[in-house]
């Protein structure tokens, strides 16, 4: 599972778990194992089978459905403690700054804090007091399991024989997939525009350093949905990970103080210092975005006309078009769209963006689209044409047309088997416990350890 995918099914589960407690009746509890100074409760495996049981079904028994859940629980602990022997370290920055992002991405999910609030009947200050010692642990075991990982490589040679000791009858099928290219055309943002938000945004600077609250005008105006609805408080950052012109201002500036106007390729901000602590920096702002005209994006749309015509009439090959005229960074790569979860180029129909599904649904490998409008990573509308290069048909995977598919899939068996080597040796110096109730699981591991 790659790091994004971890991380949002971990906070789904954490808080899945949260809401599943409020709504269980309260049960005498017992401690089921022991690992190191870290234990095991039954309630932990109970609300785990239940979470599974909602959201994927039991097959087999609830005992052995349960038994999987605790050897799984065993491991996280093993992990855990080994962080505690390496002394392994997270600070608590680190801890409120994963937190702060993996709750944005559910509160974008459900479409507001008071949504979030509502589904887990938490406050989003409950939420963030049950999960700190959760995320922290987490992060832990994350690092120690990327330790054991991080030097398993896997060469071409080990790719074939993996792919080749697959029994024929269990090689996976392989859904269509597409590859596609785009040229982009960013209309221009005129001076005049520009120079209307950021009169609107002085406005409110000068109502702020009049005594008006900014968190009040930010909950009123701020165009940033994520931050507007918290009166435009973001959460604590680091150096390198907002913008660097707004980095660059919010790490100058004192406690309460509020910043002038600040363009970003977001918009226009000010900002105002909530907290420091080390190289962290909590801050609110108040975001206004510049819209672009409708002369400017039909402008935009008429001369992608022109040079798909061009392109059609052969007088310039597609990738010679995105050279020469796309505005979109990924020109660099030939303009061809990366699949976020994977880094490729490849797409299946889980991972395409819907609204370009829907135009090269209509496309034939080579053909280009009509202009179709977009929005930019930053949210400006745009236009762009789309080129479907490759669309495969459904297969058995093979070595030939799949060979980057096959080495993952050797690359994460091979991870897997360092990574059970490491369990055998590691449980057999850590103390651990298990109670009588559970002595008769079919664990694949012996975890009998040191009692």
């Amino acid at each position: 599972m790659n790091t994004l995918k971890k991380i949002l099914f971990f906070l789904s589960m954490l808080l899945t778990t949260f809401r599943l407690i409020a709504q269980q009746p309260a049960v005498i509890d017992e401690v089921v194992a022991v690992v190191g100074k870290n234990v095991i409760l039954q309630s932990d495996i109970e609300n785990h089978f239940i979470q599974q049981r909602l959201q994927h079904g039991i097959s087999g028994s609830a005992s052995s459905m349960r038994c999987l859940i605790l050897e799984e629980l065993l491991f996280q602990k093993l992990l855990l403690n080994q962080a505690e022997v390496d002394s392994v370290e997270v600070t608590d920055i680190q801890v409120e700054q994963e937190m702060e992002r993996r709750l944005r991405y559910f509160i974008s999910e459900l479409g507001s804090q008071e949504k979030l609030e509502s589904f887990y009947n938490k406050t989003v200050v409950e939420i963030k007091d049950e999960l700190r010692r959760l995320v922290k642990d987490q992060m832990l075991v994350d690092q120690v399991q990327s330790e054991i990982m991080r030097n398993v490589e896997i060469t071409p040679q080990e790719v074939r024989n993996f792919f080749r000791n697959i029994p024929k009858d269990s090689i996976p099928n392989v859904p269509t997939e597409y590859e596609v290219v785009q040229l982009v055309k960013k209309p221009p943002i005129s001076l005049d525009d520009k120079m209307e938000v950021r009169e609107r945004l002085n406005e409110m600077r000068e109502r702020i350093l009049a005594g008006e609250r900014f968190s009040t005008l930010a909950v009123l105006y701020s165009e940033d949905p994520g931050s507007a609805r918290k009166g435009g408080e973001l959460g604590f950052y680091g150096r390198g990970e907002l913008y660097p012109e707004f980095e660059a201002v919010a790490f100058k500036l004192r406690d309460g103080e509020v910043s002038e106007i600040v363009e970003t390729q977001a918009g226009f901000h000010i900002i105002q210092l909530i907290a420091r602590r080390g190289e962290y920096v909590n801050v609110r702002h108040i975001l206004l975005m510049t819209k672009v005209s409708p002369y400017a994006l039909e402008k935009a749309k008429t001369e992608l006309d022109s040079i798909a015509q061009l392109i059609r009439d052969e007088k310039i090959s597609f990738e010679e078009a995105v050279e020469q005229f796309s505005q979109d960074e990924g020109k660099v790569n030939g303009g061809y769209l990366v699949n976020p979860y994977t880094g490729g180029i490849r797409f299946d129909t889980e991972t395409l963006d819907p609204q370009v599904a829907f135009v090269i649904d209509k496309l034939e490998v080579n053909d280009i689209s009509e202009p179709v409008p977009m929005k930019t990573e930053d949210g400006k509308d745009a236009y762009r044409l789309l080129k479907l290069k490759v669309k495969t048909n459904p297969h058995q995977a093979n070595l030939k047309d799949d060979y980057n598919r096959i080495q993952q899939w050797a690359l994460q068996d091979k991870q897997q088997q360092a990574v059970d080597k490491w369990t055998i040796k590691k449980s057999k110096n850590a103390f651990i416990s298990i109670s009588e109730n559970y002595k008769d699981c079919p664990f694949s591991f012996d975890w009998k350890g040191q009692e």
